[in-house]
Parts: C-alpha cells; sequence; structure tokens
C-alpha cells in the first residue's frame, strides 16, 4: 500500500454502498479480500491500457463495528488522491483518511467533523484545519514527538510514522486495521472515476532554505500545458533500437 499509494478512509454511519455511490463509483461486484481488489484494480489498469496519466481506480468498501456503532472501511490504491467527498460523508458523523503517494513519499492525515474538516497534516508539527491543535494530546499519545504545546520536540525518540498515524486513527474510530482486517474482507468494488480538475492560471513555488538561499519560480497554466503534452508524448512515443556494425 505505502509503495504504490493508497488512501484508506473510515467512515461512520454510512453504508459501503452509500459511500461509493458518494465518490460516483460504477459498480464492480465484490471482490474476496486484498487480493480480490488487487486483482480487480490489475484488471482496470489493463483495460486503460496502464495509462499514467489516468487517474481512475478500483475502490474497495466493507463495514465494521466501532466506537458509536458500524464504520465504512474504503481502500483505494489511488496514489494518495484521497476521497473526494469525504468533507460531505462527513455530514453528521465522522470521517478519519490516511493515504500515501508512494515513491516520494508524502503522507497525509484527514479528521473530519460533521461536515467540517478539523485537523490534517503531513508532518504533526504543522497541522491546518478548524482545530488543528485539538489532537495534540493523542498525537502525543500514539508516540508522535510534540511539546505539550504541539510543537516538534528534538528529544522525544523517533517513532514510526505510519504506525502512529494507524494508532491516531483507531483512537478516533475504534477500528483496529490490521493486515489479517483487510485481508480477510469482502470489498464491495467500485470503479471511481477521474476526478474534473480545478481551474488553475498558473504555479509558484517560493522556497528559502535554512542558510536564507531563495528559490523563486513561475509558470503559466499554457507552459505547464505544453510541458504535460511533451511528457505525454515521449512516453507514448515508440522505443527504436538501432544495431550498429561492429
Amino acid at each position: 500500500m505505502v509503495e504504490s499509494g493508497y488512501t484508506l478512509t473510515l467512515i461512520r454511519g454510512r453504508s459501503p454502498r452509500e459511500v461509493l455511490r458518494a465518490m460516483e463509483a460504477e459498480p464492480r461486484g465484490t471482490g474476496e479480500g486484498t487480493a480480490g481488489l488487487i486483482e480487480a484494480e490489475d484488471a482496470h489498469r489493463a483495460d486503460v491500457d496502464d495509462d499514467y496519466w489516468d487517474d481512475s481506480y478500483v475502490a474497495g468498501a466493507f463495514t465494521v463495528p466501532g466506537e458509536d456503532g458500524d464504520w465504512t472501511v474504503v481502500l483505494g490504491f489511488d496514489g494518495g488522491l484521497g476521497v473526494p467527498c469525504a468533507e460531505a460523508l462527513s455530514e453528521g458523523g465522522r470521517v478519519v483518511a490516511h493515504s500515501s503517494n508512494g515513491g516520494k513519499p508524502i503522507h497525509l492525515f484527514h479528521w473530519f467533523e460533521d461536515g467540517e474538516l478539523r485537523t490534517t497534516f503531513e508532518w504533526p508539527s504543522a497541522r491546518d484545519g478548524s482545530s488543528p491543535d485539538e489532537l495534540v494530546p493523542l498525537l502525543r499519545e500514539v508516540g508522535f514527538p510534540l511539546t505539550p504545546g504541539g510543537e516538534h520536540d528534538d528529544s522525544a525518540p523517533i517513532v514510526d510514522g505510519k504506525a502512529a498515524v494507524l494508532a491516531l486513527a483507531e483512537r478516533l474510530t475504534g477500528v483496529r486495521v490490521t493486515e489479517t482486517l483487510l485481508h480477510d474482507a469482502t470489498y464491495e468494488l467500485g470503479l471511481v472515476p477521474e476526478q474534473p480538475a480545478e481551474e488553475w492560471t498558473g504555479l509558484v513555488i517560493d522556497i528559502t532554505d535554512a542558510h536564507g538561499e531563495r528559490l523563486y519560480k513561475e509558470w503559466t497554466h499554457e507552459e505547464i500545458a505544453a510541458a504535460s503534452d511533451r511528457a505525454r508524448a515521449e512516453t507514448n512515443a515508440p522505443v527504436i533500437t538501432t544495431r550498429h556494425p561492429s
């Protein structure tokens, strides 16, 4: 999951079918365990000719008991894109999600409550959301190196961040996500379509390093689109091998 990129989402009070419908997923039957989910995802990638630019994916959902009722667990090997309707799904309830984009990696955590993003972070010392400090006691409890004020604590022992996030999600949901839980579940499957891109006009990178050196660069939408077209063309170009006489 971490290597290929995933999102794991827990939603209270919503059925798997309701969640997949909110994700606008096309029903794809059921799959037995993670093997069935991976098989369905592999079949989908084959259908789209393993197009690197295609962000659609197969998600699997099942129900488990947790805090204050049943929860739906949704697992998708989506490159860490996340569930776009998580805020809406949390109306009148709670949604907890964590993800990895694979490779780089970027690991994200999100906690939604009653239609509101309460806390989100990549690094627990740099939190955002409507109540970014509310989880600080829990973050410390599961081992994240934070001071009581929520700042990074250099004197604290190193912790496995993914293990700590799993423990944090368990505290917020009452659901212990284990390899066995994911491996043995019967997943309701759905093909999640690509999400429409938000309109944007450009990209700015503005970074100042620890030595005061600043990197500032702007790209227009047209420049990025042209570079993307070139990359796509190079990716799809045939590979030509030539032999030179010895």
